[in-house]
């Protein structure tokens, strides 16, 4: 919820020395410190540019917390990982995971059972009537999912970072449990087994935690509106509403799981308030639910983010997965921007978290079992072993790298449309400015934070990240 608190108490009298890190879609700039910017009062600043436009950010109005930034361990991910060389192995796990170096994750996603990123159909209950779930077993995670998240792991803890938050999302049930009798091509849970689906999900995070890999969150399915040619299942907002309400919901609670977060739809912006609103409206399925994820595929409706906290201010919005379709667009100015433009819309309309797709594809933008190949910030070279971080992987940079868990949002605003602007204040009292410039023109503006300004200048296609300690 808003609230009102003081600003930094620093003496107005004192300039105050403000972090510029700059990106560029020409690739001249890439995460790239610039020489700081000097914050000083209105009488101490030059005041002859009063007519540019201005940037303000005021931090005695806070909104949402942050949980933080991250990506998805996929199948396709982990292979294409262990395929590396142990140089490149330790790279990518640095960039991602350590908060001194990298972009510190802290919130991440998995699949429960095998998903479009896996090398094939799988399940975790594959035997055919097993409704005691005799057979459950996670052996194929043990091969290359469970190893790369147990690295990232580690290399967050020894950069001191807040331990990763694990999102876990089925794209379908076991094919014997499914109207159509496949993973793939939509179809439906078959009543009959809904409590034994819902029992699945309760053993997976039994089974996780038995590997030291603790499950904060589970989204009940991933696109549930969508039949796919690869692993998927339909549900409708009253299919999703009871199974919840009748089946996850007290599931979880009678394995003393109630702190596992249950976050419905995970699908596309459009259809968010709709779907939500339907769970959100019967008192015994919300009672379970923690919040809504979503997607930004199709139209950006950004509007729908908004309208949801707007009308129930107590469920939690959470990005849950964003990627570049139709192959790896490597060298693409257009990925980062992309990603900072929805990054900055979602958290100003009270997002907590953000969760990229895939950590890691190869250069032909998989492997995917059914040839939906996608971008992802950082590809691998299988040939060479080289690391090939995009755009995306620089622009998702400027957010995650700089404002924290735990952060609070502040009221930020720009004069001129093309700057688009979100503010935060960490937990240390550092307060952050992510300004992105989507134009073919640069803009110079005025800064001003709190009760000091100065004179700044965003270049032609660019995001910057300025921080205030």
């Amino acid at each position: 919820m808003l609230a009102s608190k003081p600003g930094l108490s620093n003496s107005l009298s004192e300039p105050l020395q403000l972090r510029r890190v700059l990106s560029t879609a020409d690739g001249q700039h890439r995460l790239a410190e610039q020489a700081p910017l000097l914050l000083q009062s209105p009488a101490g600043a030059n005041s002859a540019h009063s007519d540019l436009p201005s940037v303000m950010v005021h931090s005695g109005r806070r909104f949402q917390t942050l949980l933080g930034f991250g990506g998805a361990f996929t199948e396709a991910a982990a292979v294409t990982w262990g395929a590396l060389p142990e140089a490149e192995r330790a790279a990518l796990l640095r960039q991602y995971f350590d908060a001194d170096s990298g972009h510190g994750y802290t919130l991440c996603r998995l699949h429960m059972n095998s998903c479009d990123f896996a090398l094939g159909n799988y399940a975790h209950a594959a035997v055919a009537g097993d409704v005691l779930l005799e057979h459950f077993n996670i052996e194929r995670d043990r091969k290359a999912l469970l190893p790369m998240i147990k690295a990232a792991q580690a290399v967050a803890q020894q950069a001191g970072s807040t331990s990763i938050r694990l999102l876990a999302s089925p794209w379908s049930p076991p094919s014997w449990m499914k109207s159509n009798g496949q993973m793939n091509q939509g179809g439906e849970l078959l009543p009959e087994y809904a409590a034994v689906w819902a029992q699945c999900y309760v053993r997976f995070i039994q089974a996780y935690a038995a590997e030291g890999v603790p499950i904060w969150g589970l989204t009940v399915q991933n696109e549930p509106a969508a039949t796919q040619r690869w692993d998927s299942c339909i549900y409708s907002a009253e299919q999703e509403r009871d199974f919840v309400r009748d089946h996850l919901g007290p599931a979880l609670a009678a394995a003393g799981m109630g702190h596992v977060k249950i976050i419905v739809w995970d699908h596309n912006r459009d259809l968010m308030v709709e779907r939500a609103a339907a769970v959100y409206s019967d008192p015994k399925a919300a009672q379970y639910v923690w919040g809504c994820g979503f997607h930004w595929y199709g139209e950006d409706h950004f509007e729908h983010v908004q309208l949801l906290h707007d009308a129930w201010p107590d469920k939690a919005l959470l990005f849950t997965e964003g990627c570049q379709e139709g192959g790896p667009h490597l060298g693409s100015a257009a990925l980062g921007e992309r990603y900072a433009r929805n990054i900055i819309n979602d958290l100003n309309r009270w997002t907590v978290g953000w969760i990229d797709w895939n950590l890691l594809l190869d250069e032909t933008g998989g492997p995917n079992h059914v040839g939906n190949l996608c971008s992802a910030p950082i590809m691998a070279n299988r040939q060479t072993g080289e690391l090939m971080p995009q755009s995306s992987y620089d622009y998702l940079g400027h957010f995650a790298r700089f404002i924290k868990p735990g952060a609070q949002r502040l009221l930020c605003a720009a004069s001129k449309q093309d700057l688009e602007v979100t503010a935060f204040i960490n937990p240390d009292g550092s307060k952050v400015l992510v300004v992105l410039n989507r134009s073919e023109a640069a803009i110079p503006y005025t800064l001003k934070i709190d009760a000091r300004q100065c004179q700044a200048l965003a270049p032609a296609r660019s995001i910057s990240s300025f921080v205030a300690s």
